[in-house]
């Protein structure tokens, strides 16, 4: 193991570096570990990881790799290497600590550790770290337990010299504090990170890879003995007398040291027992080590996924990662990270070698959909928080231990219309998904529909993309659809496109008026519109003007106002005026000194309210309006924006006037988010000298982890957006009014060309 090195034996070799001296806006972070095409679990780990922080936080870091490699390997990287650290080698150490401290524009070093990554070198291993003069963050892949007095002085030893410690089980963690003594606050505890999953059907990926109409087990990973595929053999002919649709995949090469030292024995064992229990077609190996999208396609497909390990310490397994985020059920034996992670509304865990378990478990959870259904959903609600783009933020916010106040500005994602389309029919956009496939049976709202058609009208205003006018008139009909014969417009309507009870039951003042929105916003792009769609948006819209007049409510009243400015139509504005006013009077009623609201509480939408005064007063330039917007819009933006974060108004607890009350955490809302950007450019518009342009990416930041979770809650691979954020846990349904919220404010960004 390593050397320990007494500080005074380093003082004449550290003295003798240079000075750094930071230039580089960017933090300067660097990665040491090794990197494909060495095929091993803790490459595969730095690439995504590094991929999810280039992707995420591009301005904020300037990442280079250093491969370990041995002296005989000479790989060919995809990525040029700022240097190669050859671990075989005693003077590469030194040259790479010389070379990282003259480095001007490296700040941070991460250092991913496994023990034989450095077992030729391991005193220089020690050397190294106490030479580097940068800020050096280590991840421990593996933490021994029980380690004699050498091994915890060496591990003492490499902690001293770092600033941090990322371990991914609380069990390592643990073992970090009670066994070696390192203190808690060094201790930073990140879960493997994981992929999200693309939105694909699964009967049609088993139809790509060629196993229809079967019910699959699979695991995956290099293939060696401590894999203990034997375990699953033993147990298939058992499961198969049960479910004889059952197929077995083996995926994975054999791990490239098993091969040097033993060539494909472990892999033809495997094959003499398949061909002794007679299970040759329920079984098929994958000799190859995959790429990302199809691997994840194979954990789309199965529907029982099997770790069978047989390492009793293995301090964490990125298979297991993978594949508990992947939406199936696991069984799993009892390692200390599936003991941490599975709970047993996820999987079910087994004895190590125990076949008979895996066997029942298996029949159990095969004859049962509902119960398969259930463990899915449950380790996706649980697991969404390890995606890698979580596990970027989680990085980041290590990363800029140097400077604690720095702020990380987060990358935008590119415009993605792919939920818009599976969440849109023929008739119209569904109403909720199930996590990302869509649930026809929810059926239709207007609501969602007109907020749908603004945001495509808006789409095609940036991009002119023709594909979007088929859109925009599935909405705009669907609009029509909803107007009755009395000018009012109904919100509910099943699969089947009957309107449903529930019209009945509930107010529908607010979706009368986001269909005047809606139907404004048509209007006033009738430049680039088709001259069929903007007609056809004015007429409906008139049509409903006599009973949108009748409107009342603080926020209906309020979207009606910014469809009738938005269509721009002088005879239409003393009725704008008058709505306007309106908002004015409930203004005047309850606004006090403390209190500058139209109302004696905030709820949702609250941001529409003081935009629609806006648009009144640039329709009529009365000045009243501008007055109560403003002062109204700032008293909001000073209960929502806190040390340049947002937390709207959560639905678990509104803000009374005359009440003190904590921020209550979860309850937020993608839409309270959307109306906040909205106004906020509006307002900029008008106050270009006030802050509100730099709100506006603050705000949408929330979407990309800068909130209270510090989780993502747009889903880049889907293109769809999460539900919401609870207190302690994120909606992953991804419905119409989350969607087309997140897609709303995203291109009010884009618009404005804020990166």
């Amino acid at each position: 193991m390593y050397h320990i090195i007494e500080k005074n034996q380093l003082s004449e070799i550290i003295g003798s570096l240079p000075a750094v001296v930071t230039t580089n806006p960017r933090t300067g972070l660097m990665f040491i570990s090794s990197f494909p095409p060495r095929e091993c679990g803790i490459a595969t780990y730095t690439t995504d990881l590094i991929q999810a922080i280039e992707e995420k936080f591009n301005e904020s870091f300037e990442i280079s790799i250093v491969p370990v490699e041995a002296s005989h390997e000479h790989l060919q990287y995809e990525r040029t290497p700022r240097y190669i650290l050859d671990t075989s080698d005693t003077g590469s150490y030194i040259n790479l600590a010389d070379n990282i401290n003259k480095a001007n524009n490296v700040q941070v070093v991460s250092v991913q550790h496994e023990f034989g990554l450095f077992k030729e070198q391991e005193e220089m291993f020690g050397i190294f770290l106490n030479l580097l003069k940068k800020d050096v963050i280590i991840t421990f892949h593996t933490v021994l337990p029980n380690p004699d007095e050498k091994l915890k002085l060496q591990i003492k030893q490499i902690a001293e010299a770092c600033k941090r410690i990322i371990v991914m089980t609380n069990h390592s963690a643990n073992i970090l504090m009670k066994d070696y003594g390192i203190e808690p606050e060094k201790i930073k505890i990140i879960q493997h990170g994981t992929h999200l999953l693309p939105a694909k059907d699964k009967d049609e990926l088993k139809e790509k890879y060629k196993v229809p109409n079967r019910r699959v087990l699979s695991t995956f990973g290099l293939l060696g003995p401590g894999k203990n595929i034997e375990t699953t053999l033993h147990a298939l002919p058992t499961i198969i007398k049960q479910n004889p649709d059952v197929i077995f995949l083996i995926i994975g090469k054999t791990h490239p040291s098993i091969v040097k030292n033993e060539g494909e024995q472990y892999r033809e064992h495997l094959k003499s027992i398949i061909k002794t229990l007679e299970i040759e077609e329920h079984v098929l190996l994958v000799d190859q080590y995959l790429p990302i999208e199809n691997l994840l396609e194979y954990l789309l497909l199965t529907d029982i996924y099997l770790f069978t390990s047989n390492d009793r310490h293995q301090a964490v397994s990125g298979t297991f990662s993978y594949a508990i985020s992947s939406g199936c059920p696991i069984i799993s034996t009892p390692i200390p990270h599936v003991r941490e992670v599975l709970k047993e509304d996820m999987g079910v865990i087994i004895d190590f070698e125990a076949f008979t378990q895996l066997a029942d478990a298996a029949n159990n959870i095969l004859e049962n959909t509902d119960i398969q259904e259930w463990l899915g959903l449950n380790s996706l609600q649980k697991m969404v928080c390890t995606s890698w783009q979580n596990s970027a933020i989680a990085h980041a916010n290590i990363f800029k231990i140097k400077d604690k106040n720095k702020i990380i500005r987060y990358s935008l994602p590119q415009v993605n219309l792919d939920h818009i389309e599976r969440m849109t029919t023929d008739f119209g956009m569904i109403q909720f998904a199930k996590t990302s496939t869509p649930d026809l049976s929810s059926g239709y709202t207007l609501d969602d529909n007109a907020r749908a058609l603004v945001a495509l009208s808006q789409h095609f205003e940036l991009y002119r993309d023709v594909s979007d006018l088929r859109l925009i008139g599935i909405y705009l009909n669907f609009i029509g659809h909803c107007l009755q014969e009395n000018g009012k417009f109904l919100n509910y309507m099943d699969s089947e496109k009957a309107f449903t009870s529930q019209n009945a039951e509930v107010n529908l003042d607010d979706s009368n008026g986001r269909a005047a929105w809606a139907l404004g916003h048509v209007v006033s792009l009738k430049n680039i519109l088709p001259n069929t769609y903007t007609q056809q948006a004015d007429d409906i819209l008139e049509k409903a003007l006599p009973m949108l007049q009748q409107i009342c409510s603080t926020r209906a009243l309020s979207f009606t106002i910014k469809g009738l400015h938005l269509q721009n139509n002088k005879i239409n504005l003393p009725i704008l005026s008058k709505l306007a006013d309106r908002l004015v009077a409930m203004y005047e009623t309850e606004a006090e000194d403390s209190w500058l609201w139209f109302e004696k509480y905030l709820t949702y939408g609250n941001s529409a309210i003081p935009e629609a005064l806006l648009c009144a007063y640039i329709s009529t330039q009365d000045p009243i309006y501008k007055e109560i917007a403003k002062s109204s819009f700032d008293f909001l933006l000073s209960k929502i924006f806190v040390n340049d974060r947002i937390h709207v108004i959560s639905n678990k607890g509104w803000a009374h006037k005359g009440i003190c009350q904590n921020p209550t955490l979860g309850g937020e809302q993608p839409i309270d988010i959307t109306y906040t950007i909205l106004a906020l450019n509006k307002f900029e518009k008008i106050f270009p000298q006030e802050k509100y342009a730099l709100q506006i990416k603050q705000a949408f930041d929330w979407f990309l982890g800068k909130n209270h979770l510090n989780q993502i809650v747009y889903n880049p691979v889907t293109g769809g957006c999460y539900d919401g954020i609870e207190e302690e846990y994120i909606n992953l349904n991804q419905g119409a009014e989350s969607t087309v919220s997140y897609l709303l404010a995203r291109l009010t960004l884009e618009k404005l060309d804020i990166k």
